[in-house]
């Protein structure tokens, strides 16, 4: 029978602690240790197809002028030369191979992480806020339709490459499958977390908010005076 208790969720959490957000979310999508075990299984499978994931990403991110544009911008902890987009390339780019180093990167961490530590729950968090100006390179702003469309696009080439290797093993293929997709959604909502102000009425929002305007209030007013003060000195 199924239970009728019902779990309190504290909603200024959900917004101020990443582990408590991220245990909410697993929790509520049923993501759970069966699923983790499937995931890190599935490394000796999806580990050496990452160069093969990684280049299939960039070549879809190249088909849109809209989302190239992005990689005439120098990403962060890049020194290298950087590529004119008309001259830019996803296969010979310095700031491309730095790029897709670090997506090969997360593929494999995907497959090889302890999902206990707490450091890897912020590392997630960090691939979603790194696509922000909120880390990172200040230039460097991807508009969310940009970063929900390309979750949606690695998820299905993942996803269509496991499929495709475990056509023969439907019980660990079906497992494997869910799994992933059940990751994929959770990383998406810690990209989502730095896009969207779920939590703007609640009142440590609203203090930051005031804040804010408080602050730019005080400013534009010893801007005021400060122009003021000058005026009225020119004329004496």
């Amino acid at each position: 029978m199924a239970s009728n208790s019902t779990e309190h969720v504290e909603e200024y959490q959900l917004d101020t602690d990443i582990l408590y957000r991220f245990n909410y979310v697993t929790k509520f999508i049923g993501f759970d240790n069966e699923d983790v075990k499937a995931i890190l299984e599935s490394k000796d499978l999806v580990a050496p197809a990452v160069p093969i994931i990684v280049d299939a990403v960039y070549e879809k991110l190249f088909k849109f002028d809209i989302t190239k544009r992005f990689f005439v911008k120098r990403n962060a902890g890049f020194e290298g030369k950087l590529d004119e987009f008309e001259e830019l390339s996803d296969k010979n780019s310095e700031q491309i191979k730095f790029r897709k180093d670090m997506l090969s990167r997360y593929l494999v961490k995907l497959v090889t992480a302890d999902y206990s530590d707490p450091n890897f729950v912020k590392y997630l968090d960090w691939v979603g806020k790194i696509h922000t100006d909120k880390a990172g390179s200040k230039s460097i702003n991807v508009d969310y339709i940009h970063v929900n469309a390309l979750m949606g696009y690695v998820s299905d080439v993942v996803i269509n490459y496991i499929e495709t290797q475990l056509k023969d093993d439907h019980e660990n293929r079906t497992r494997t499958v869910r799994a992933f997709n059940k990751l994929f959604w959770i990383q998406n909502d810690l990209f989502t977390r730095h896009y969207v102000n779920d939590f703007a009425n609640l009142p440590h929002k609203k203090q930051q908010q005031g804040f804010c305007h408080n602050w730019l209030a005080v400013a534009a007013l010893g801007t005021l005076v400060g122009v003021a003060g000058y005026l009225i000195g020119t004329r004496k």
